[in-house]
């Protein structure tokens, strides 16, 4: 014969059954969490990524920038800021490398009428240099076209290294394209921010991804995230 559950018995059932249901809910909370946490790390992880080009070493180099004239117009400064800061980025950090006055280069550039169209080979002899980073600069902007209300940088270039003792030294012996743009915020207002500030910005984050084809550097995993 059964017996019906006492009031007590009743009430002990109960309990333990709301405390399984807080157990099973609080561990889906933990363990949420734990993943919530765990997805933040792995955003934040920084790895180490190899130079593209280590031909720079125990070298003689020279970095030369040319852009349209509506850039120079425009931003007459950006020429002699990418080459004074790249030249001073790659000497900090290659190895052995010994990295022309880029004061030097901007009055050798000045100095010499048509040196864009010279053979690449006979501009490391004027310059007296083992290579040469050339840097065409095609892109430059502050904002996005045909919109000066807002903030939307991006500069873009074709990067090309000469080799003197290279193959053919009148050809490159590796190129890259190299982009980026600043700031990271979407729809960003012109009253946000200065011309200034969005230009040394934009410098900033260009010159760094520039310079990081020529020595080994720490990036973030996820540059986007």
């Amino acid at each position: 014969m059964s017996r019906t559950p006492s009031r007590h018995a009743r009430n002990g059932i109960a309990f333990l059954l709301a405390m399984t249901l807080f157990g099973l809910l609080a561990g889906c909370e933990f363990f949420g969490v734990a993943s919530v946490i765990g997805q933040n790390i792995e955003r934040e992880k920084k790895i180490e990524v190899l130079a593209e080009y280590d031909g720079l070493r125990d070298s003689t180099v020279a970095v030369v920038v040319l852009t349209d004239m509506m850039v120079m117009y425009e931003h007459p400064g950006v020429v002699a800021n990418i080459c004074v800061n790249l030249s001073d980025r790659i000497a900090r950090n290659v190895q052995g490398v010994q990295v022309l006055d880029p004061r030097f280069v901007l009055d050798w550039q000045h100095q010499t009428p048509g040196w864009q169209s010279m053979a690449y080979g006979l501009i490391c002899e004027e310059l007296g240099v083992e290579r040469v980073i050339w840097l065409d600069l095609f892109e430059f902007r502050l904002h996005p076209p045909g919109n000066r209300w807002q903030w939307d940088g991006a500069a873009s270039a074709n990067i090309g290294i000469v080799e003197i003792d290279g193959f053919d030294p009148d050809s490159f012996g590796e190129a890259f394209d190299v982009s980026s743009t600043f700031p990271d915020v979407p729809e960003l207002g012109r009253e946000s921010a200065t011309a200034s500030q969005i230009q040394t910005g934009l410098l900033a984050t260009f010159v760094q991804k520039a310079g990081w084809l020529f020595y080994d550097h720490i990036e973030d995993k996820y540059p986007d995230a």
